[in-house]
């Protein structure tokens, strides 16, 4: 049973901890959090003690692993000291909002064996990794198009907004890594769009774009398009469509069940999407832990490794950059 510590237990990292708690071949055997409530709550609900301190959890022999859930701006300082404890680490995106913080800290940790695994859970939903499966596998013949539609069902609070570090870093970041997945290749050029047109007063007011839309080519001419929003009334829109010259592949949205009703009224009314990332992506957050686990105990390499984290960190500020500039980027204007 590999032992794991979670650190952060706020709603993403409440998630975690039960969903260590149920894996066959993990043992959760601490949480903490800087508001202690937050940690003792979760710590009662699991059967485990609630850590006085990070520090306190880093230099136990008791953890073997630790999975990072706070807030952004210490994930960099608790991976650089979870492995210099020892500790192989699962961190949720981002690594930082800073890619100056990033490749300082992948300067810090060197060429360390221990697995560092960041949470681009989306490479394990099972439509999305059977649709990659079956690119590799030769199904559609040469790729040539990705296109990956992601937006959430209502914009979060302004709070949350204040501290999220911009729409690419925290909301398109997710979609960066998966076009990188899909695509095989990295993309070498980026073009953005966006605005604030869900509140465009809150807007104005936060510097910040709710809807967008980005066109990523790699260097062989494989194209991928990402649309974002921060409100669609209908749901938790989560698609991936993959056209090669032999076929087409469509990774697509979830429904509680797939019931159609039929009346004099309308016709084909289904159920809404599944309402938000939890409810739509239980399955792939339970496949990243088992994940995980296959890396501390098989050596297996992680799906999506730190320097993943960084290569989409890279094309957000690429993003940034083209918007800004209202042009076509290089990444390696930001990558050198």
């Amino acid at each position: 049973m590999l032992r794991i510590a979670v650190l952060g237990c706020g709603r993403i990292g409440q998630m975690h901890a039960d969903n260590v708690a149920k894996h066959p071949r993990a043992q959760l055997v601490s949480v903490y959090d800087v508001h202690r409530p937050s940690a003792e709550k979760v710590a009662l609900a699991q059967g485990v003690p609630a850590a006085a301190s990070a520090e306190e959890i880093f230099a136990s022999p008791e953890v073997d692993a630790v999975l990072i859930a706070t807030a952004t701006p210490t994930h960099a300082d608790y991976i650089e000291q979870a492995i210099a404890a020892g500790k192989a680490v699962l961190c949720e995106k981002p690594i930082d909002l800073s890619l100056a913080r990033v490749n300082a800290c992948a300067a810090k940790i060197g060429n360390t064996r221990l697995p560092i695994q960041i949470g681009f859970n989306r490479r394990y939903d099972p439509g999305h990794s059977a649709a990659r499966a079956a690119v590799l596998n030769g199904e559609i013949g040469d790729l040539h198009q990705v296109i990956i539609t992601s937006r959430d069902p209502g914009l979060p609070p302004r709070a949350y907004l204040e501290a999220a570090g911009g729409l690419f870093r925290d909301m398109t970041i997710h979609d960066f890594d998966l076009a990188r997945f899909m695509l095989g290749e990295e993309p070498t050029e980026v073009f953005a769009v966006a605005n604030a047109l869900v509140d465009p007063a809150l807007g104005a007011e936060l510097n910040e774009v709710d809807s967008a839309m980005f066109i990523l080519r790699t260097d062989s001419g494989k194209q991928c398009i990402i649309n974002n929003s921060r409100a669609a009334v209908y749901g938790y829109d989560q698609r991936v469509e993959l056209l090669g010259n032999q076929g087409m592949l469509i990774s697509d949205n979830r429904k509680p069940h797939e019931l159609r009703r039929f009346t004099s009224n309308s016709v084909e009314t289904g159920q809404p999407y599944q309402f938000f990332f939890l409810e739509r992506y239980h399955e792939a957050f339970m496949a990243e832990i088992d994940g995980f686990v296959d890396c501390v105990e098989k050596g297996a390499a992680p799906l999506a490794s730190f320097e993943d984290g960084r290569q989409a960190l890279i094309l957000a500020e690429a993003a940034y950059l083209s918007l800004r500039e209202r042009r076509l980027v290089r990444v390696s204007e930001i990558s050198d």
